[in-house]
């Protein structure tokens, strides 16, 4: 079983989560989209010494702030995982989207881990699967763990995820929208903005979903 912790982070809200298996206590932290005096205590509380992973649903700036911070709390054992093809993201400032909201760049990321679709990550009992979601990014991905989906910028609220940045596409976005639609069950959904929601609420009423 995990627990879920949702905090809004940077100056443009995005959630960060994190998750901590009961079991074992490990953690993973999912897209710190900026290293803030809430993340670093409540990720103090949990204790540096737990964190096993930082998991990044995609590149993009606003999620991947805080991400060597919590790499080096952890004295640099945390392993950042990253689609295969979104690694890039973490070292090219025009990908990411850095360079034209700052006068310079993000610094470069390390990425440990190049995931691929179908992919397991184990944090304590608990285990991570990868969904490759492209559309808002070539390597966007979704962590479905237990009941609870984590979707980044692919699916929000009611809506989706832009589609005007560097490497996006609109019908792989529409085409990701329907492979989540027809995932069994229900689920929490945890996206990378806004509330939360439910897998069976946005079948039901996200129009992107619902078409």
């Amino acid at each position: 079983m995990i627990n879920v912790t949702a905090l809004t982070l940077g100056p443009i809200a995005v959630n960060c989560y994190v998750v901590t298996d009961k079991d074992t206590g490990r953690i993973a932290v999912i897209d710190p989209g900026s290293f803030e005096p809430i993340l670093d205590e409540t990720l103090s509380e949990a204790g540096f010494d737990k964190i096993d992973y930082v998991l990044l649903t995609h590149g993009h700036y606003d999620h991947i702030g805080g991400v060597n911070q919590v790499v080096e709390k952890t004295g640099g054992k945390a392993k950042v995982a990253i689609y295969k093809t979104e690694a890039p993201f973490l070292s090219d400032g025009n990908l990411n989207l850095s360079s034209r909201h700052f006068a310079n760049p993000y610094p470069p990321i390390r990425s440990d881990i190049l995931l691929s679709d179908g992919d397991k990550i184990e944090l304590g009992s608990s285990v991570f699967t990868v969904l490759h979601t492209p559309g808002h990014t070539s390597g966007s991905i979704c962590f479905i763990c237990e009941n609870s989906l984590f979707t980044g910028d692919t699916l929000f609220f009611n809506s989706v995820g832009r589609t005007d940045f560097p490497t996006s596409n609109f019908d792989h976005l529409m085409g990701s929208v329907r492979r989540i639609a027809a995932l069994q069950g229900d689920y929490i959904v945890f996206p990378g903005h806004n509330s939360a929601s439910t897998l069976d609420y946005e079948r039901k009423h996200n129009p992107f979903m619902r078409n």
